[in-house]
């Protein structure tokens, strides 16, 4: 598969495995809502968050939306949307990747972007995810109106590129409304509701549907015209017949059609590539949607409360895990909230506190703007809200003292299987993957206070641990136990913090 070459690609492709792992340190005076909600809203760089995150969200994520920078040369209050092409490759790569291993197997990855580095982004994205696994293209018209005053030829649209993480995604229906349910419009009755008529006729043809049907009020024969079929059988035509289901018109004297009934279609649409700003919203709709939270002009380019729902309503259902590690003013959790979807949000800056807590808060309180009538939004819920701490290594590759069992136990698990850590109990006892069990001796864990109590592998420790008749691997400042013994009871030590990965 071709690659994108850049200046500097062998450092961007490295540099997400260099980035240390930090702490998530909960702010409660920011917080807000419900305590024990799982909604998370972090601030900091995102690709330091992205990567404090994977032990435990690795492959946890059922939809990612992200609106990166555009790099349209043009500077933005709250983004400096003015990198260098390389820089912004280099910018992109290594979070992409971070993204891949935190999206689920069955999730999927929305990225807007314009015309600018679309093409590039397809190209990376094609590496990072498989090209095998791009979904579509979208083409979303963000404005509603033409800039006469252009020289050039004015743009009116942005790039949704969507990919899947593997063959297991299932791609969701948009909610029907109200017009599209009006076309359903006449009933006879019968118990069976509304329907539409729709044509009875094919184009595919098939000499199976080729026969007359004979009309049960007039008894008028009728024939497909020449080169066409029906739609069905001639067994299958005369049981729909003997259901009412075909139409000979108000008077029953005109030419059949085949009866549509609302309660038998599909409880949703299927979507298309082409999104309107009637069907997603539009650039200035977003601003006014701000405008009305906020009283100010915070974003340039927001993406509309409607946009998001749509994506949300195709990529997830409810309770499923949200992330947006570029959240902007806060749309995509604003409406993750709404539509009752768990969520994680990631911005630097003051204006992760000043714009995407507060409209959070407004959230939880209920506000009606955007979506929330659609959805029949009434507020509740919270989230918490995180701050970047301390890296869990040294720069001297050490593990910092201020790291306690919990946050170890999950690196540690991480790095060993791969998988995030979800195991709730405080115990040495890490769990079991694949047969492996992993034990953590950390931080008196075992019970002993003193400095470096039950960190040690003894054999008096050893009779304390859980038993596993497989493969086990202990970590432990040191080992007291022969190597020979260790072998015969097919245990692996590992040594803290030397064996510890640190990145």
């Amino acid at each position: 598969m071709p690659i994108l070459q850049w200046l500097n690609r062998e450092e961007s492709i490295r540099k997400s495995s260099k980035v240390p792992y930090r702490l998530l340190e909960v702010d409660d005076s920011l917080s807000y809502g419900d305590k024990d909600t799982e909604n998370m809203l972090i601030q900091g760089d995102n690709l330091d968050a992205l990567k404090a995150l994977l032990p435990y969200y690795a492959g946890k994520v059922k939809c990612i939306f992200i609106d990166p920078p555009y790099n349209t040369k043009s500077a933005f209050e709250y983004y400096e949307d003015n990198l260098e092409h390389t820089k912004w490759l280099e910018m992109m790569y290594p979070r992409l990747e971070l993204l891949r291993e935190l999206l689920s197997e069955d999730g999927s990855i929305w990225v807007t972007i314009d015309d600018n580095e679309a093409h590039y982004l397809k190209v990376i994205m094609d590496e990072v995810f498989g090209r095998k696994n791009f979904v579509t293209n979208i083409v979303w018209q963000k404005k509603y109106t033409t800039s006469n005053d252009s020289k050039g030829i004015p743009d009116s649209h942005d790039h949704i590129l969507v990919f899947k993480k593997s063959e297991k995604f299932e791609r969701g229906l948009l909610p029907r409304n109200d017009k599209q349910n009006s076309m359903y419009k006449y009933d006879d009755g019968d118990g069976r509701g509304l329907y539409r008529t729709d044509n009875i006729l094919v184009k595919s043809f098939s000499q199976s549907g080729v026969f007359p049907i004979i009309n049960p009020n007039t008894s008028k024969e009728y024939m497909p015209p020449e080169g066409k079929c029906w739609r069905t059988n001639k067994e299958n035509m005369e049981k729909w017949i003997k259901e009412n289901r075909i139409y000979f018109g108000k008077d029953g004297k005109g030419s059949p059609q085949l009866k549509r009934y609302l309660n038998e279609v599909k409880q949703g649409i299927v979507p298309n590539t082409w999104w309107t700003f009637e069907d997603a919203g539009h650039n200035d709709q977003s601003k006014k949607e701000l405008q009305k939270l906020f009283t100010r002009d915070i974003f340039d380019t927001p993406k509309p409360e409607k946009l998001i729902q749509r994506i949300l309503s195709l990529a997830t259902s409810e309770n499923d895990l949200v992330l947006d590690s570029f959240l902007g003013s806060g749309t995509t959790a604003a409406v993750a909230h709404k539509m009752g979807r768990r969520y994680i949000g990631i911005e630097m800056g003051e204006h992760a506190k000043i714009h995407c807590a507060d409209r959070l808060k407004k959230v939880i309180d209920g506000e009606q703007g955007g979506i929330s009538k659609n959805v029949n939004w009434q507020g509740g819920g919270g989230f918490r809200f995180y701050h970047l701490g301390q890296p869990i290594f040294d720069d001297k590759g050490h593990i910092n003292p201020k790291i306690k069992f919990d946050h170890l136990a999950a690196h540690v698990w991480f790095c060993e299987t791969h998988t995030p850590f979800e195991n709730k109990d405080k115990s040495a006892f890490l769990g079991i993957h694949n047969d492996v069990a992993y034990y953590l001796l950390y931080n008196g864990i075992l019970g002993d206070k003193r400095p470096h109590g039950g960190n040690v592998l003894t054999n008096k420790i050893l009779e304390t641990l859980p038993k596993h008749d497989g493969i086990k691997v202990i970590y432990g400042e040191s080992s007291r136990i022969s190597d020979k013994k260790l072998k015969e009871l097919n245990i692996t030590f590992k040594q803290t913090p030397y064996d510890v990965k640190s990145s």
